[in-house]
């Protein structure tokens, strides 16, 4: 069975503040400012957009044959994704929602906890992608 290793991250300045979202899916990456909101909401938007990235780059004939395993140093999510935390808040719950039932049309997906420091790459373009949107906005 062929593996897809997908790399997200989530983050914000601030708790709640401006968020972003990065994912690495092989060569591609993504990097995409998704408004106002917590650190964690982010994580799994990260996860939620690799999801359905994965499925339109691939195509739904191939998801259905490979194994996905999703990397994020988020160990909340990580451990929610997996059933080995209970999801309290009530804008998390629906978000999990979300992933779990795009989780369907994948064969296998596995969610998996890396240390900051192997995931690098998705980290850097969340930043970048904060730091872009400060420099587009104007006081006017």
């Amino acid at each position: 069975m062929k593996k897809i290793i997908i790399y997200t991250d989530g983050g914000s300045r601030g708790n709640p503040g401006p968020s972003a979202i990065g994912v690495v899916i092989g060569a591609k990456q993504y990097a995409e400012f998704i408004g106002v909101g917590t650190n964690n909401e982010a994580e799994y938007k990260a996860v939620i957009f690799a999801l359905k990235k994965a499925k339109a780059l691939f195509g739904k004939k191939v998801i259905k044959s490979v194994e996905v395993e999703v990397k994020s140093d988020s160990e909340l999510l990580i451990k929610q994704m997996n059933g080995e935390y209970k999801i309290l808040e009530p804008k998390i719950q629906a978000l999990f929602l979300q992933a779990w039932n795009l989780k369907i049309d994948f064969g296998k997906v596995k969610f998996v906890a890396i240390p900051r420091e192997k995931n690098k790459l998705s980290d850097r373009l969340v930043n970048e992608a904060l730091d872009s949107q400060n420099r587009n906005q104007t006081l006017f």
